[in-house]
């Protein structure tokens, strides 16, 4: 559940806070008084693109904050846990930043998290119906999308669209080997003299370091027996020596220690440097006894690098880069070899088409059933709706193999009694369409995992009667959803349980968007507008409170009702 919305100079909103509850509340206001603003900024925290020109104008960034209770959400506890991003106690918190340049940044529960992990958790928290969705109902590939939803399949709609792409990958493999001539032998020649000459030649990084650092050793091992045996004759060589000299010097300390105990300390430091130098003497020493003028092994060593450089040049790679290519020619020689057994790929084919097929054929029984419930549902919604006698079907079509499905989906409705079934395009005018899709959505919403739904004017084109029973569909399912609805329509916003009225002001020249939560006095008063336009009246005052005592929504009447 939603539990607040916190926005920060966005568009029109300098600072809004929001907490929300439980059950069906209603945001409304006055055209253009940034209604739809608010779920525009939810939907960049659940991970929807921002466009040019979201920060409030003079304002750095926008920043907008979302948190939810996950008690009602166990498929997002699980994402969480699953990513990592779960906290021990407390709400998720998803956060966006968005800079006046357009960069953005995204967190889930203080962590930086990518728009594509927001947009995953956004799928488990909260189901949005927008307000021209009825329209897609127009499209046959969104009615297949639609049924499958209410369904329960879409998972399954998945695993058959990648069935498909598996089957016909498998069928272009064999396709492919099928019109294979004497290019490809070829070519396998080619890859074949790659793979062997690039595995005799054995590169190894590691090896590849140690070589470098060998070469370098004995190409200047004269200059360094040279350069080591000079700093041991400097060190040790006579009485002129640094360390003859050294010696005296701490000679000289010691006596001087013995007269004054506050020397003890220099005397130690000199003790240590004596002994140090001493040491780097002997390691010096021997060092330049072990080290060899080499010819020979710097020749070897010479001609390994060579190889390699020329492998390197005649790939057009660099050197590190040879392992990389030598995998590539594996790789495409493997293909080959697959190519080259017509009859595996014949069976692998097969393989994916019965698996495809097994899983469309799942698929269309579950649409199947569904598309008959779904049939009966609508209509009986249909005669809430005032559409008498009103029928509606899910018809499914058999086609071709195809990603979706064996099927199409056809939406039909008859809108009155008496009339024949007809695709949806065909046959409904433009207000018993927004009925049709309300009450599709409504059903979707039932079945939906989300625990928080929101409709954004998906009752434009409802009046009258209509627009009161829709008010009545959206506070049933209130009952056990969290249900936010942007509306214009004053039947609708009489059902909520709570009810926000957004407006627009101006402060210094500038326009701001202001939220308050509505008292009983406020809801009359903002009911009334919506009912009567600029000029109110106590007429349609009184009309207003009735409409919220018929709904049960004055907060005496529901004190009383309790009591009762």
């Amino acid at each position: 559940m939603l539990l607040s919305l916190s926005i920060r100079d966005f568009v029109l909103v300098d600072r809004v806070e929001l907490e929300f509850g439980p059950g069906f509340a209603a945001l409304t206001g006055e055209t253009g008084a940034g209604k739809s603003i608010l779920l525009d900024a939810l939907g960049l925290a659940l991970g929807e693109r921002a466009e040019n020109g979201v920060v409030r104008e003079g304002a750095e960034r926008a920043e907008i904050a979302a948190a939810f209770v996950l008690d009602d959400a166990p498929e997002a506890g699980a994402w969480l846990r699953d990513n990592g991003l779960d906290e021990e106690a407390g709400p998720c918190l998803l956060r966006r930043l968005i800079d006046a340049g357009g960069r953005s940044r995204a967190f889930i529960n203080g962590r930086p998290a990518t728009l594509g992990q927001l947009r995953e958790l956004g799928e488990c928290l909260i189901d949005i119906h927008g307000q021209h969705a009825h329209y897609a109902l127009l499209r046959p590939g969104v009615q297949r999308q639609w049924l499958d939803a209410y369904a329960g399949c879409t998972a399954l709609a998945r695993e058959v669209a990648q069935a498909w792409q598996d089957w016909q990958a498998a069928r272009k493999t064999l396709e492919e080997a099928l019109r294979a001539d004497a290019a490809s032998g070829a070519e396998r020649e080619r890859l074949q003299w790659q793979v062997d000459e690039l595995t005799r030649l054995a590169f190894d990084p590691d090896d590849w370091l140690r070589l470098q650092e060998e070469h370098r050793r004995l190409a200047h091992a004269a200059e360094l027996i040279q350069g080591a045996q000079a700093v041991v004759a400097a060190l040790d060589g006579d009485e002129q020596g640094v360390l003859p000299r050294l010696s005296d010097l701490h000679g000289r300390i010691n006596d001087l220690a013995g007269l004054d105990a506050s020397l003890a300390e220099p005397a130690a430091l000199l003790d240590a440097s004596l002994l140090q130098a001493r040491e780097a003497a002997r390691e010096l020493a021997r060092y330049a006894d072990r080290l060899e003028l080499d010819p020979e092994a710097l020749a070897l060593a010479e001609a390994r690098i060579a190889e390699i450089n020329a492998a390197a040049r005649k790939y057009r790679v660099s050197v590190d880069a040879l392992p990389a290519r030598l995998a590539e020619a594996e790789a495409g020689l493997a293909a080959l070899d697959r190519l080259a057994d017509p009859e595996s790929l014949r069976m692998e084919a097969e393989r994916t088409e019965a698996e495809y097929r097994r899983l469309a054929q799942l698929l269309s029984r579950q649409r199947g059933d569904a598309a008959t419930r779904l049939g009966a549902a609508v209509s009986e919604a249909m005669q809430r709706l005032s559409m008498k006698g009103g029928r509606f079907a899910a018809r499914l079509e058999a086609c071709a193999a195809e990603a979706g499905g064996l099927e199409n989906v056809d939406f039909q409705v008859a809108p009155h009694a008496g009339q024949t079934l007809r695709s949806l395009a065909r046959t409904a005018s433009g207000g018993e369409l927004s009925r049709i899709g309300l009450a599709l959505q409504t059903l979707l919403s039932r079945v939906s995992g989300a625990a928080t739904l929101i409709f954004d004017e998906v009752d434009a084109g409802i009046g009258g009667g209509v627009a009161e029973i829709v008010g009545r569909m959206l506070a049933e399912l209130g009952q056990t959803r969290q249900v936010l609805c942007v509306t214009h329509l004053p039947q609708v916003a009489a059902h909520a349980g709570r009810h926000w009225r957004i407006r627009k002001e101006s402060e210094s020249g500038r326009a701001a968007t202001r939220v308050e939560r509505l008292d009983d006095p406020q809801r009359v008063e903002e009911v009334a507008r919506m009912l009567g336009g600029v000029e109110l009246t106590e007429t349609t005052r009184q009309h207003a409170r009735e409409m919220l005592i018929q709904a049960g929504t004055l907060a005496a009447v529901t004190a009383n009702k309790k009591r009762s």
